[in-house]
């Protein structure tokens, strides 16, 4: 009876599985975001290069160009303690899992059950057999079971696909960003780092500024108390001294804050990371820089930020597909296999038994407006992937931009601000020499060492400001990270900018 029932059920469901085919429509899962041509700042032809030579997969060993190895160390232990690349870490298993998850919602699935049981019901169809007493004695009986069962919704109008879609959008976008947390780790590390470079470079300059004060103080009171020099001039000697050592003593406290911002980022202990800091060289060459040759949308391209707000878009539009899909109708397939087997009183008997169906198809009528709304979610979700995927893009060809201004503008200033130094410095020696001979004034003195010191910070900040630039720049093309094999060649969609 069920095999002449088999052919007729497979001919009434063709029509239906042929509908699996079917797909809901989608929004668009690739959008343009509007992108100028070329750069607008590129630095002077001939000047310098970008230490890549434009090209991206070098950039991974951008670090390794200052040949500085405690700085390589350093962000190797800050990618290892951060709990941001953690938990992007964290977020790639679990959208992985949620890949497989709803990949394995589109095949059919299978159950197996086993069961045992053994009684002397007298419902079990045995005949009872009198005893001498006149009671009824039931053999006991024993009932074995083993069966399969499956169930597969037949994805009609492809709302399975689309979640399908989004999660593998979702679990590549998850990728992005654990490549993006490194990055921005890499970089917040190694500018911890060069700050306190610098400021170990401004401890110099300031412990310079201490000592001379401190000795031409020293010399002067010598001088008062000979009567030689007047009182007034020895207390403006002792106050510059003072206020000298003060600055000192406010740098050493800045460099041992920026020691311990450095031992929060790595996990490294206190004492081994100051060791490893006060082994290090404090002056730090940065590599000559040149104009970025790559246009725009193959720079961006190598943006994993930019890349993960790209799949976010593809998410979101395959998400809108599948809640539309929830308005259509639903058709599910169940069957199972089973054996029984029954043994008692000498007894065996077994029993194989298989079902198809039923095919069930769920249409829905009413539900108060729930589906609609769903579907009007997912397309806000998706309008808003949309709008954070374009800013993203521009907020990249700011920073890029922003970075290779910096950069030209600290190179600009540098050769100005070696100059500024290296004059202050020879006007303050002749105004000692003058000084020491009776020639100028303690005053003069002290306006040539103030100016002196003013441009040796300057030029300690210019190093530090360039040296963010750089940073900003390793940022800001992405960190040496490039796409996907299967997606590298897909940059941005990208509409030049009027």
């Amino acid at each position: 009876m069920r095999n002449s029932r088999l052919p007729a059920l497979c001919l009434a469901a063709a029509p239906l599985l042929l509908l699996a085919a079917c797909a809901v429509p989608r929004p668009p899962a690739e959008v343009a975001a509007p992108m100028p041509a070329q750069w607008q700042t590129p630095l002077p032809a001939g000047t310098a290069a970008l230490p890549h030579g434009g090209s991206m997969p070098t950039l991974a060993e951008w670090w390794r160009q200052l040949h500085d190895p405690l700085l390589v160390e350093l962000i190797q232990a800050a990618e290892a303690a951060s709990p941001t690349v953690a938990s992007a870490a964290a977020r790639i298993g679990e959208a992985r899992a949620s890949r497989v998850a709803a990949g394995a919602a589109l095949v059919p699935n299978l159950d197996g059950s086993l069961s045992a049981s053994r009684g002397n019901s007298p419902s079990s169809g045995f005949s009872s057999t009198p005893t001498t007493g006149g009671s009824t004695s039931i053999p006991p009986i024993t009932t074995l079971q083993a069966g399969l069962q499956s169930s597969w919704e037949i994805d009609l109008f492809g709302g399975l696909r689309a979640n399908r879609d989004a999660t593998q959008s979702r679990f590549a976008g998850a990728d992005a960003r654990w490549h993006d947390a490194r990055v921005s780790v890499a970089a917040e590390t190694a500018n911890a780092y060069l700050a306190e470079r610098a400021c170990r470079r401004q401890l110099v300059v300031s412990t310079s500024d201490a000592r001379s004060r401190a000795e031409t103080a020293r010399l002067t009171e010598l001088s008062a108390r000979a009567g030689f020099t007047a009182p007034a001039d020895a207390a403006l000697a002792r106050a510059s001294a003072a206020e000298a050592a003060n600055r000192l003593t406010q740098q050493r406290a800045l460099c041992l804050v920026q020691q311990q911002g450095l031992v929060a980022l790595t996990g490294i202990e206190g004492p081994l990371l100051a060791a490893k800091l006060e082994a290090a060289p404090i002056d730090v060459d940065l590599p000559a820089v040149q104009a970025v040759y790559s246009v725009p949308a193959d720079a961006l391209a190598q943006r994993p930020d930019v890349y993960a707000a790209e799949l976010d878009v593809a998410a979101a539009s395959a998400e809108a597909g599948a809640a539309l899909a929830q308005r259509f109708p639903k058709l599910g397939l169940q069957g199972s296999i089973a054996a029984l087997q029954i043994r008692g009183g000498g007894l065996r008997e077994s029993l194989d038994t298989w079902t198809i169906g039923p095919l069930a198809l769920t249409v829905p009528i009413f539900d108060a407006g729930t589906r609609a709304a769903n579907v009007e979610a997912a397309e806000g979700r998706y309008d808003e992937a949309v709008s954070l995927y374009r800013a993203s893009v521009r907020r990249a060809v700011r920073e890029v931009e922003e970075a290779l201004i910096n950069l030209q503008g600290t190179a600009d200033r540098a050769a100005d601000a070696d100059t500024a130094v290296r004059n202050y410095q020879i006007s303050l020696d002749a105004t000692q020499a003058r000084f020491d001979t009776g020639l100028a004034s303690l005053f003069d003195l002290e306006d040539a060492r103030r100016t002196l010191f003013v441009s040796q910070t300057a030029r300690v900040a210019l190093q530090r400001e360039r040296a963010e630039a750089w940073v900003s720049l390793y940022r800001a093309m992405g960190g040496g990270w490039t796409r996907p094999e299967s997606l590298a060649s897909t940059a941005p969609i990208a509409t030049p900018s009027p």
